[in-house]
């Protein structure tokens, strides 16, 4: 079948936009102010790389931000509650006990403070840290789970007045790909996981980016960003919102200025692309640290499934869509296998592509 190219959002100006933030020009421009397709929707966002962003390698929260943005200029409510420190890493982890504070904050990294300032909420954002009192420099932050968790389960209705679940959990953007064997340590994926499991529809979003560099390209971020603004708005025109399963999203890197192929309806694969390495140190300590495929003498890392996120991202640059449920059983089937067909055909048929 004939690929459908279709564009929720005006052409003009997008590249100005882009170029007033000093960004690389992706071409997906932000709606116009009569344009608004995520209008009247309310959604939380939320990742595990914190709502910092202070951090000069652009990997500890930008891309919650830029994500905000493209929400916001889509017409949706947005309200942010995530990690108040980076939490990377933590899959599904929850907090058992103790307290955990909301802190809004009022000064928002330079550039985003006014993306949200006429949405009902103004784009809230809140982190949310481990302590009993005031979040401060080195209050340890709540997991990615726990922030979807408590958002859902009160932390809403008191921070900002929601008595109703959101429509939409949103969770990235990560500073990063979750791919093959990671996904499963991915709090990114694992916040979203939350959300469903509360049974409210959520995406996962990430970005590759380029490995050779010690900082995250920030364009990288742009390019997912408005990517997920047309996604979200294409699920919404066709009511393609479940809460059955996760849609994980991985963005590639567009920083050389080779830009992002077609979505492509993916599996989650089974080979490493990254792994913890742990080296003794000492007579009973270890260092942890990270391990990458090219880097292992004797194994190839060959991923052995077929059409994986992995091959779609790196094999041929294309945005890779992936169903995600928190449902371990094996053999398990898709409650609503109409559901996943439909989505599945939207991703390879109608959904945006520049």
């Amino acid at each position: 079948m004939k690929r459908t190219c279709r564009r929720l959002f005006p052409a003009a100006a997008g590249a100005a936009v882009l170029a007033a933030a000093g960004v690389t020009a992706y071409a997906v421009p932000v709606p116009g102010p009569d344009e608004l397709p995520l209008a009247g929707m309310r959604i939380l966002i939320s990742n595990d790389d914190s709502m910092q962003a202070a951090k000069a390698s652009n990997s500890d929260g930008l891309g919650l931000y830029e994500l905000r943005r493209a929400m916001c200029a889509a017409g949706a409510d947005v309200v942010v509650m995530a990690p108040w420190q980076v939490q990377s890493g933590k899959g599904t982890a929850v907090t058992n006990a103790g307290v955990l504070t909301t802190q809004r904050r009022t000064t928002l990294p330079a550039g985003y403070g006014n993306d949200c300032a006429g949405a009902p909420s103004g784009g809230a954002v809140f982190g949310v840290c481990r302590s009993d009192g005031p979040c401060v420099k080195d209050t340890p932050g709540a997991t990615p789970a726990d922030t979807v968790k408590l958002a859902l389960r009160g932390g809403l209705k008191a921070k900002a007045g929601w008595t109703d679940a959101p429509d939409l959990v949103l969770t990235g953007i990560n500073s990063g790909p979750n791919v093959s064997a990671q996904v499963n340590d991915s709090g990114t994926v694992g916040a979203a996981i939350a959300a469903v499991d509360e049974g409210v529809p959520a995406l996962a979003f990430s970005s590759a980016g380029d490995e050779t560099e010690a900082d995250f390209p920030r364009e990288n971020y742009r390019a997912s960003a408005e990517f997920a603004a047309r996604f979200v708005a294409g699920l919404r025109e066709r009511s393609l919102f479940t809460s059955e399963f996760v849609l994980k999203v991985d963005h590639p890197d567009v920083s050389s200025g080779h830009p992002a192929g077609a979505p492509r309806w993916t599996s989650v694969g089974h080979g490493k692309v990254v792994w913890h390495t742990y080296e003794e140190s000492g007579e009973n300590s270890f260092d942890i640290g990270f391990g990458f495929c090219e880097e292992r003498p004797g194994d190839p890392c060959t991923e052995t499934s077929k059409n994986t996120d992995a091959e779609a991202l790196y094999g041929e640059h294309r945005v890779s869509v992936a169903p995600v449920t928190a449902d371990r059983t094996y053999g398990a089937k898709t409650p609503r296998p109409e559901t996943l067909r439909k989505i599945r055909h939207y991703v390879e048929h109608e959904a945006p592509h520049v």
